[in-house]
């Protein structure tokens, strides 16, 4: 009598390689998505946190002298460092500011006023370069696609942030 060998084909073993292929090319691009996705919205939570707690300072003391956005976004156009911030809102109104996006590329915080001006601040701003790091002179507004654009806050909302991102208030 013979005996039968237990055990798999070649081309069962190829058949079983390639639907794991095909699956881990459908997973891949989506899992990576997915990576990019969770830095932003971890971003935008940042953002918002900081900014509540630059209003909660604002309103006791009535001016925010502390961020704001480049090249005039919404006025605001006086570059404000995160020590500056962190200084002015830790540990009182924030444990610990954040200093870097999701990406791991600083924040930027701009006000219409200088830092330690005597003229009060009244408007400010947050950006986030997005993917690229790269902070536009000219940012998009509203809702966008591209993982590249800046997320910028300023004065208690997003102007440009991910489509069907957006943080309620």
């Amino acid at each position: 009598m013979r005996r039968r060998q237990k055990g798999f084909t070649l081309l069962e073993l190829l058949v079983v390689v390639a639907i794991i292929g095909i699956i881990a090319s459908i997973a891949i691009p989506n899992l990576l998505v997915a990576i990019q996705r969770a830095k932003q919205r971890r971003t935008m939570v940042d953002i918002r946190n900081m900014a509540t707690a630059w209003e909660a300072r604002n309103s006791e003391a009535s001016r925010y002298n502390a961020a704001g956005q480049a090249n005039g976004v919404e006025g605001a156009d006086q570059r404000i460092t995160s020590d500056n911030l962190s200084n002015m809102l830790e540990p009182t109104y924030i444990r610990v500011v954040p200093k870097v996006d999701g990406w791991g590329m600083a924040y930027q915080m701009y006000t219409n006023k200088a830092y330690g001006a005597a003229e009060k601040a009244n408007i400010y701003a947050i950006i986030s370069g997005g993917k690229d790091g790269v902070i536009s002179s000219d940012p998009t507004t509203g809702p966008f696609t591209n993982f590249d654009c800046d997320i910028v806050y300023g004065n208690g909302v997003f102007l440009s942030y991910p489509d069907g991102m957006l943080v309620s208030k």
